[in-house]
């Protein structure tokens, strides 16, 4: 065995790794990034993108059926599953070879194959042929190694019946009645998916209310709209146990407030959250301090507790998204090439692709209150909105929340169509310690939808006008 040296050894190539391999090479560092799968992690693989581009058609769809409301006709729309596999397919192909090229075009060295850390600058790293390749860096090794889907005991995956959200991307047929146990992020996007293209769906959640942690009044919108739809929508309910019967189909057990019911249906997705890779890689073995829940701890500098071993993305906290990733890879990329940087952001936005879709930045409501501060709130609705009537899509609102005394925004939480576009706006302003004032003396063009963050903010101060003011 021979040893390769490096200035820095990234262990992991998705959002995180890609982008601080990209930037150390960018600086002047000799980089290699160690990936054991595909380049482009979790989610440009079977997360992120290819959900996305589910969704997109699912809307789309969506307004097809409705388009002879509005004096148009396609004739009735179906969908042909496989094609649509086929095209989602071809977009994470494009994505990751885009993510390989980019790393070789700045010089970075592409290691395939599982790393381990044997010492504190060393990883070793084992070849699907099974070879070994020691890695030795003088800067820093990167551990970037994401997260994973929770299984749930009893719902064991077997990729067509009982499937996480890595198989649901890529299901081949529409099942007729599907169990999303989860109603978090991943079960509502992927179950609306379905719901829309004709599954009979059910949410089970073992919370008292969907997405946990997110403004009620934005998670009421999303859930009317997909009990609307026809969904069953149970929460306070706990799945324990799974039946497979003969002919194919399933039989949920679960329990909840009302007590235990049995809930048929021919496919199920479990859904309940993410866990960090953090075990099996070394970090033990050399010291790095993994907490009770599996994520590495770091300072603002993204450094662990040992000394030239730094941690990024999901692997090392909350929230586990894919732009808080990216940001902490650039951030760690500069240090280890010696320049300034730090986790200094005041935000981080965080988006539901769901339709409607929900955006959020900094603290809701409950939580400014829950904290003592005395607040002040304008919401406005996308129904008194003309361009959101303009293309057919009204459910929601934008809420600003901001302290009464100074007009600071502490929170925006949108929820309606393209709040996901919308959020930067809000992620803006409070990143800038923007006030309600400042936004809603901004001009904002006519007729958008980035109206509704101006007159929600004129709400707040009591002199909006399209809108009655409380």
């Amino acid at each position: 065995m021979t040893d390769s040296n490096y200035d820095a050894i990234v262990l992991g190539g998705g959002p995180g790794g890609y982008v601080c391999a990209i930037r150390l090479a960018q600086l002047g560092q000799r980089v290699a990034c160690v990936e054991e799968a595909e380049y482009g992690g979790v989610c440009l693989n079977w997360g992120c993108i290819p959900s996305k581009a589910l969704l997109a058609n699912a809307h789309l769809y969506r307004k097809a059926q409705h388009a002879g409301d509005t004096g148009l006709s396609f004739g009735a729309p179906s969908v042909d599953v496989a094609k649509m596999q086929g095209w989602k397919d071809g977009i994470v192909k494009k994505l990751t070879r885009g993510v390989r090229t980019l790393l070789q075009t700045n010089g970075a060295t592409l290691v395939n194959g599982r790393g381990r850390l044997v010492a504190r600058d060393t990883v070793e790293v084992t070849t699907a042929s099974g070879g070994v390749e020691r890695l030795v860096a003088g800067r820093g090794i990167v551990v970037a190694t994401g997260s994973e889907t929770i299984s749930l005991r009893g719902f064991d995956f077997d990729g067509e019946r009982v499937v996480g959200a890595r198989e649901a991307v890529s299901l081949r047929r529409v099942p007729e009645r599907l169990v999303v146990i989860g109603g978090g992020v991943i079960g509502l996007e992927l179950g609306s998916v379905y719901q829309t293209f004709g599954s009979r769906l059910t949410v089970v959640e073992v919370t008292d209310s969907l997405l946990p942690g997110i403004d009620r009044e934005c998670v009421k919108v999303v859930e009317r709209a997909i009990v609307k739809r026809g969904a069953t929508i149970l929460t306070g309910t706990r799945a324990e146990g799974l039946e497979r019967r003969p002919d194919g189909s399933l039989v949920v057990r679960v329990s909840g407030q009302d007590g235990e019911r049995a809930i048929e249906c021919d496919v199920v997705l479990v859904a309940i959250g993410m866990r960090p890779r953090s075990r099996g890689i070394g970090l033990e073995e050399v010291g790095v301090r993994i907490d009770e829940r599996g994520f590495v701890p770091t300072d603002g500098e993204c450094r662990t507790n040992v000394p030239g071993v730094y941690a990024i993305g999901d692997v090392s906290g909350a929230p586990m998204l894919a732009h808080k990733a990216s940001k902490e890879g650039e951030v760690c990329a500069e240090v280890i090439a010696g320049k300034p940087a730090g986790k200094d952001w005041v935000t981080i936005p965080g988006v539901v692709f769901t339709d409607p879709e929900i955006a959020v930045v900094g603290q809701t409501e409950a939580e400014a209150r829950a904290a003592g501060v005395d607040v002040r709130v304008g919401k406005f609705p996308f129904a008194a909105l003309g361009r959101a009537m303009a293309i057919g899509e009204t459910d929601g609102f934008v809420k600003v929340v901001t302290e009464a005394a100074s007009g600071r925004v502490l929170g925006l939480h949108l929820v309606g169509p393209s709040a996901s576009d919308l959020v930067s706006e809000a992620a803006l302003a409070l990143e800038m310690g923007a006030t309600a004032l400042d936004l809603a003396l901004t001009v904002h063009p006519h007729p958008t939808l980035g109206e509704a963050l101006m007159e929600a903010s004129a709400a707040a101060l009591g002199h909006a006008i399209h809108v009655v003011n409380r």
